[in-house]
């Protein structure tokens, strides 16, 4: 992690903090919506951490949108197209970026009509979701979370990054999902989102996070 130094929080202080510095959050470009991203490989519970922050926001009077890029996956047939466990499909071409753009991001641009579609693929059944459009109010919040966000130059106003070390991140990856650790290894090569992202936040051990922000 080189000369980041990190201070233990629990998970429930750092939620309140990260809400608190929400509310008076500006969005780079002028626009309504502030979007954050919650950074981090699945074993690190970014999910969890967006609804824990989407709370307490609630809590202050704050309208949130919580949303997964694992809902957005691209359909079997592109995800295996080279087979079930290729690294590069998993590092480039698995999670449908021009979907998360059309529907996710640019309707909270400037001018934005704010109405977003919360999910797209149903990955089990292996087609579209066809949920409704969710309108977010001006002010409202995205909290976007998922693996290998920060190589996008997704138009983010926060980046929270959940780190685990190699050897954590190893232990707590599901045996089915091993297979993915490269591209994590690459991420860390190409992206450094410990560098890139505004907060970092290290979860080795679910039960004692650290942060620096």
């Amino acid at each position: 992690m080189g000369a980041v130094r990190l201070e233990p929080i629990t998970w429930e202080r750092l939620a309140d903090t990260l809400a608190d510095r929400l509310l008076d959050l500006k969005t780079a470009d002028g626009g309504d919506w502030p979007r954050i991203a919650f950074d981090g490989a699945p074993a690190g519970g970014t999910g969890d951490l967006a609804r824990r922050v989407s709370d307490a926001l609630r809590l202050r009077g704050r309208t949130s949108l919580v949303i997964g890029t694992e809902d957005f996956l691209r359909p079997a047939s592109l995800r295996f197209e080279y087979g079930h466990e290729d690294v590069e499909a998993y590092y480039s071409g698995w999670f449908d970026t021009g979907a998360l753009w059309r529907e996710v991001l640019g309707p909270l641009d400037p001018g934005g009509t704010g109405r977003v579609l919360p999910d797209l693929w149903d990955p089990a059944a292996d087609r579209a979701t066809r949920s409704s459009y969710v309108r977010l109010p001006p002010g409202g919040v995205l909290l976007l979370h998922g693996p290998l966000l920060l190589g996008h130059w997704f138009p983010f106003d926060l980046t929270v990054h959940v780190r685990l070390s190699p050897g954590a991140l190893r232990r707590r990856t599901p045996q089915a999902e091993q297979w993915t650790l490269p591209a994590f290894e690459r991420y860390e090569t190409e992206t450094d989102p410990v560098a890139a992202a505004d907060v970092v936040v290290r979860a080795d051990d679910p039960r004692h996070p650290a942060w620096s922000g």
